[in-house]
C-alpha cells in the first residue's frame, strides 16, 4: 500500500497496445499505457522523478475526443438548478441569453460590453505569444462581469465564494511531491477573486498597483451583508481586474486553481494578424476549425520544413529539468539517515543541469503535454479531486480539455473570436460552478491542525455510527500521487475516534489509501473478505495479511461524464473513488540479510496459499511485501489487492495493468505479454519476489538506498515493458559485474542462485516449446507442471542455497 522510499518515475513508456480481436484471445489484463503505469509506484521505482513528462504524453495520445457543443451542455447541465434532470434545451437558451453581451449591448455599473470588442480587437494584432495574454484577460473579464447580470431559466446564479477571475501568471509555480519539488509555469489560470488578490497583498494587508477599495478592515468587512457587501465585492473585482489581473504574481499556489490556459502562436512572431471579430454575432450551427482536434506535436505536425518521417516512435528522455514544467530537489537526501524518505536521491535544478550538460537541456514540451502536467499539479494539489477542465488557445482557436482518473477527453475546437458566443456560454457555465462543480472532492473538508493542512471526512456508518478521519496530508511520511489518470493512490496517516473507540489505538498509528479502483474489478475490500476467510484455516496467511479497519465506495463513477458526452465505450476502465483505513505497517526496503529474507519468505508462503485458494495478487512489488512485530518477530504481510482478481470470476478484469514493470516476470514483458496473450500464472509471480529480491540487496543498505552513481538497475524503471524485459536477460546472462563489494556472502549466493534457477526454466521453456511447435506445428498450451505452483516453487527451495 505504501510506496517505498525511492522517490521516481519511468521514463519511456510503452507504446499503446493494439486493440483485441475479440474478447476470448486475451489470457491477462494487457498492459496500460501512460502515467498510471509508473505513477502508482512514483516511491518505489528510483527513476528520475523529472522524468514523468514522456508517460503523460502517452496519456495525451489516448485521449477521446467529443463535440464541442455536447461538453457545453454537459457543462450547462453541471451549473444548473436541477442537474441531475436532462435539459436538452440548455445549450440553445444560453447562446441566445448572452448575444447582447456579445454584440456590445450590456452594461453593469462597472463595465461595459463594446470594451469587450476592443479587447479582442488587440488580440488579433500581431505579435509574440505573451502580447496575448493581456487582452485575452480583458475580454474574459469583462465578459464574466457582464454574464453575472445575465439570468436563464433554470440555471443557477453566479457563485460569489468563488468568484472566477482570469489571472495572468507567466510565473514559476511550485508543489513539493515527497521530497521532490516541481517548477511549472502556467500562462494564464482561472482562480477564486480572493486567491488573485492575495499574492499582490503586502506584509500590511494592504494592495500593491493601484487598487482601493480594498484596505477596508475584516471586521468591517465579515459586518458588511447582502446588497452593501455584493457590492464590495464587485468593486474588489473591478479594481484587480484595472490593475493587477494583469500583472505577475509571485508564489501563486496550486491548491487555488481552478484551471489553467496555456497559449502557443501557430507562428512566433507572425508579421498577419488574426481574422478581426465580425460586426456583430448571432446564433449559429457549430463550425469546425482546423484542425478540429489537437495532437500531440501539433505545431510541429503544420511544419512544412520538419520531416515526421525522422522522429522515431518513441523518443528517449534527456535527464533533465524541463523548462517550463520540471521536477528537483526540495531538499537533499542524507545518506546517512534510517528514515527511507531521506534516503531519496537529490534532484538536480534546471540551472545547475544547464551548466553541467548544455546537450541535456529538454526542448519545450507540446502544449497539449504542457498542459496536461498543469493538469497534473492540479490533482496533486488537492485530495480525491473528481475531474479537471484545462484550456489550451492556439491563435484564435480555443480547445476544452477535460481531465479524470479514466482518461482524458478533448473537445473539438472553438473560433472564440469569431465563434465568440460558444465561449460566452463556457464561461458562463464555469461562473456558475461552486468549488464541487469545479471537480474538488466536496467530502473531505480543508482544516487546520497545529498550523498544518489536514482533511477531515465525516459520514454515517451502519456498524459505528458516525465514523470521523482526520487526513493528515502534510505529514512527511504521507506517500501522495503525481500524475493524470489510473488508480492515483495516495497514502496518508489518518487519526479517528470512532475507529479508535473500536480497535484501540495501534503502536505505529493507522494510514488511509485513497484511490481510484476499477468499477469493472472485484474491490479491494471484497478481496480481502475472501483472503480473510483463507487466513481462518491457513496458518502460513493467518497474521500475513493487511488488517481492513474501515472501508469506504463513493457512488461518483467517472462513465458518466463519457455516457452524457456519447463518448465511445462509456464504462470501459470506468473508476470509482475508494477510501480504506488499516494498520500502518513498515517496508520491507528497511530491511537486509536474514530479516529481509525471513520477511520475504512469509510473503511467498503467504502468496502461494492464496494462489491455491483461488487469490491472484499479480502485482508483487517491493511496495507491496510489509512486515509489523507481534510478540518479538517480524511478521510479513502481502500488501494491495486493488489488482487482484479471483478465480472464480472469469476472465480478465478492467483494463489497467497487472504488475510493476522493473518486477514482472520476463514472459510478461514481451510484445505478446503486453498485448495481454500470455497466461498470468502462479510462475509470474513468484518470479516477480526473485526480481524484488534482488532490486532491494543490490540497492540497499541497512535499509537506505544507496547513492545513485553506487546503485545498479535504474535504467529498468526508465525502460518501457519491452526494453526493460531485454535488459533483465542480460542482467541473467552477466550477473558478476553487479556484486557489490560489501553485500553479504550467503545473500549473494542466494540471491545468484535463484536466478539461475529462473534463468534455466526460461531455457528449458523455450527449447521445449520451440520443439512442440515443430512437432505439432501449434502453438502450446501451458503443460500441467507450469500449472502447479509447488512444483515451480521446488525449483527453488531444492536448491542448495
Amino acid at each position: 500500500m505504501s510506496p517505498t522510499g525511492e522517490t521516481g518515475t519511468s521514463s519511456t513508456p510503452p507504446r499503446a497496445n493494439a486493440p483485441a480481436n475479440g474478447a476470448n484471445t486475451i489470457e491477462s489484463t494487457p498492459n496500460s499505457r501512460g502515467a498510471s503505469v509508473i505513477s502508482e509506484n512514483i516511491g518505489v521505482l528510483g527513476a528520475n522523478v523529472k522524468k514523468v513528462r514522456p508517460w503523460t504524453q502517452r496519456d495525451i495520445e489516448q485521449a477521446k475526443e467529443c463535440k464541442t457543443d455536447a461538453m457545453l451542455q454537459a457543462l450547462l447541465q453541471r451549473a444548473s438548478a436541477a442537474p441531475e434532470s436532462t435539459q436538452p434545451e440548455l445549450l440553445q437558451k444560453c447562446l441566445k441569453a448572452v448575444l447582447p453581451v456579445c454584440n456590445g449591448q450590456a452594461s453593469t455599473a462597472h463595465v461595459n460590453s463594446s470594451d469587450i470588442q476592443t479587447a479582442l480587437n488587440d488580440y488579433v494584432r500581431p505579435g509574440v505569444e505573451n502580447k496575448f495574454y493581456g487582452p485575452f484577460i480583458r475580454a474574459t473579464n469583462i465578459v464574466l462581469v457582464c454574464l453575472e447580470e445575465v439570468k436563464v431559466d433554470g440555471m443557477r446564479a453566479p457563485v460569489p465564494a468563488v468568484d472566477m477571475v482570469c489571472q495572468q501568471n507567466d510565473m514559476p509555480m511550485y508543489q513539493t511531491h515527497q521530497t521532490a519539488k516541481s517548477t511549472r509555469k502556467p500562462d494564464v489560470v482561472i482562480l477564486p477573486l480572493k486567491s488573485a488578490c492575495a499574492p499582490f497583498e503586502n506584509e500590511k494587508g494592504g494592495k500593491k498597483g493601484k487598487q482601493k477599495d480594498n484596505a477596508i478592515d475584516n471586521k468591517k468587512d465579515n459586518a458588511m451583508a447582502g446588497e452593501k457587501d455584493d457590492e464590495k465585492r464587485k468593486k474588489k473585482r473591478k479594481a484587480h481586474m484595472d490593475t493587477n489581473a494583469t500583472a505577475k504574481p509571485k508564489n501563486l499556489p496550486w491548491k487555488d486553481v481552478l484551471a489553467s490556459i496555456e497559449f502557443k502562436r501557430k507562428t512566433p512572431g507572425r508579421t498577419k494578424g488574426i481574422r478581426p471579430p465580425p460586426p456583430s454575432y448571432a446564433v449559429t450551427d457549430y463550425s469546425p476549425t482546423k484542425p478540429e482536434y489537437l495532437p500531440v506535436d501539433h505545431l510541429k505536425a503544420e511544419d512544412p520544413a520538419l520531416d515526421l518521417s525522422q522522429i522515431p516512435a518513441t523518443q528517449p528522455v534527456s535527464d533533465t529539468t524541463f523548462l517550463s514544467s520540471g521536477l528537483s530537489a526540495a531538499q537533499p537526501s542524507q545518506g546517512g539517515s534510517s528514515s527511507k524518505r531521506k534516503a531519496t536521491d537529490t534532484l538536480e535544478s534546471a540551472a545547475k543541469k544547464s551548466k553541467m550538460d548544455p546537450d541535456d537541456i529538454d526542448d519545450d514540451p507540446d502544449v497539449t503535454v504542457q498542459t496536461g502536467m498543469y493538469a497534473a499539479e492540479m490533482f496533486a494539489s488537492n485530495l480525491g479531486v473528481n475531474y479537471l477542465v484545462n484550456l489550451i488557445i492556439i491563435d484564435d482557436i480555443m480547445w476544452i480539455w477535460y481531465y479524470d482518473r479514466q482518461g482524458i477527453i478533448q473537445c473539438s475546437g472553438i473560433n472564440f473570436i469569431q465563434d465568440l458566443p460558444r465561449f460566452m456560454v463556457l464561461l458562463y457555465a464555469l461562473q456558475r460552478f461552486d468549488l464541487h462543480d469545479w471537480g474538488r472532492n466536496k467530502d473531505f473538508l480543508p482544516v487546520q491542525v497545529e498550523g498544518k493542512r489536514c482533511r477531515k471526512f465525516t459520514i454515517k456508518d451502519k456498524e459505528l455510527g458516525e465514523v470521523d478521519l482526520l487526513l493528515h496530508t502534510s505529514h512527511d511520511e504521507r506517500v501522495m500521487h503525481y500524475g493524470l489518470q489510473g488508480r492515483a493512490t495516495n497514502v496518508v496517516p489518518v487519526t479517528s475516534e470512532a475507529l479508535t473507540k473500536k480497535y484501540g489505538n495501534f503502536q505505529d498509528g493507522m494510514v488511509a489509501k485513497i484511490f481510484w479502483g476499477e468499477a469493472s474489478r472485484t474491490s479491494e475490500p471484497e478481496i480481502l473478505d475472501k483472503v480473510k476467510e483463507v487466513a481462518k484455516v491457513h496458518p502460513t496467511v493467518q497474521g500475513h495479511i493487511p488488517k481492513l479497519l474501515w472501508h469506504h465506495a463513493f457512488t461518483n463513477p467517472t462513465s458518466i461524464i463519457r455516457e452524457a458526452l456519447e463518448v465511445p465505450e462509456p464504462t470501459k476502465g470506468s473508476r470509482v473513488l475508494y477510501i480504506l483505513v488499516f494498520p500502518k505497517l513498515h517496508p520491507i526496503t528497511e530491511l537486509n540479510d536474514k530479516e529481509l529474507f525471513d520477511v520475504w519468505r512469509q510473503c511467498i508462503l503467504c502468496h502461494l496459499t492464496l494462489w491455491k485458494e483461488g487469490v491472484y495478487h499479480r502485482d508483487v512489488s517491493p511496495g507491496n511485501l510489509m512486515w509489523y512485530w507481534k510478540d518479538g518477530n517480524r511478521m510479513g504481510v502481502l500488501n494491495d489487492y486493488d489488482l487482484s482478481s479471483l478465480a472464480n470470476v472469469q476472465g480478465p478484469q478492467g483494463n489497467e495493468r497487472t504488475g510493476t514493470v522493473p518486477f514482472m516476470a520476463r514472459e510478461l514483458l514481451t510484445e505478446e505479454g503486453q498485448r495481454g496473450k500470455v497466461k498470468h500464472l502462479y510462475r509470474h509471480d513468484l518470479e516477480s519476489f526473485m526480481w524484488v529480491f534482488a532490486w532491494i540487496c543490490l540497492r540497499y543498505r541497512q535499509g537506505v538506498l544507496v547513492p545513485r552513481r553506487l546503485r545498479p538497475l535504474d535504467e529498468w524503471a526508465t525502460l518501457g515493458a519491452i526494453a526493460c524485459g531485454e535488459k533483465k536477460l542480460v542482467f541473467l546472462d552477466k550477473l558478476s559485474p553487479f556484486a557489490p563489494s560489501d553485500i553479504n556472502k550467503l545473500t549473494w549466493g542466494f540471491l545468484v542462485s535463484c536466478l539461475l534457477v529462473l534463468k534455466k526454466d526460461a531455457e528449458d521453456r523455450y527449447y521445449l516449446r520451440f520443439q512442440e511447435q515443430l512437432d505439432s506445428g501449434a502453438d502450446q498450451q501451458p503443460n500441467a507442471d507450469e500449472l502447479d505452483p509447488d512444483a515451480f516453487l521446488s525449483k527453488f527451495t531444492c536448491s542448495e542455497s
